[in-house]
């Protein structure tokens, strides 16, 4: 793939990363925090592959995307390590959100994934801009 379908790949994931964010708010305000849970994690989860595509790397399963992005670029501290952990929750809160009956996350939960979410993309877009 060209340098510019690789970018053009990452500024892709970037925006559906920011419409993922933006879902997650407008799902927050009208008070369905199941659904603002999923799109915070969606959120997190383009940005990652955002990131990941620069590098011609890309993987069919969750976990795998997850377990590369932190080992490339969260151990390095290429991306702050102190995402792994909002990374980890979300993960958890967006399966359990999603599959388990009767799960309910806190909402105080739900806002710091989404202000997490926000903060991540913040570095995710800082790191691209970098990259250019």
């Amino acid at each position: 793939m060209s340098d510019d379908r690789i970018k053009a790949l990452s500024q892709y994931r970037v925006e559906r990363s920011e419409a993922m964010l933006l879902s997650a708010k407008r799902d927050f305000s009208a008070a369905d925090y199941s659904s603002a849970n999923n799109r915070a994690y969606y959120c997190l989860f383009h940005a990652m592959r955002a990131a990941l595509a620069l590098d011609g790397i890309d993987f069919k399963k969750h976990a795998a995307v997850i377990a590369h992005f932190r080992q490339d670029y969260l151990k390095t501290d290429r991306i702050p390590h102190s995402f792994s952990r909002l990374i980890a929750t979300a993960s958890l809160i967006r399966n359990r959100s999603d599959y388990e009956d009767f799960y309910a996350c806190s909402i105080e939960d739900t806002e710091k994934l989404i202000s997490g979410a926000e903060e991540f993309l913040r570095a995710i877009k800082a790191y691209l801009s970098n990259q250019a």
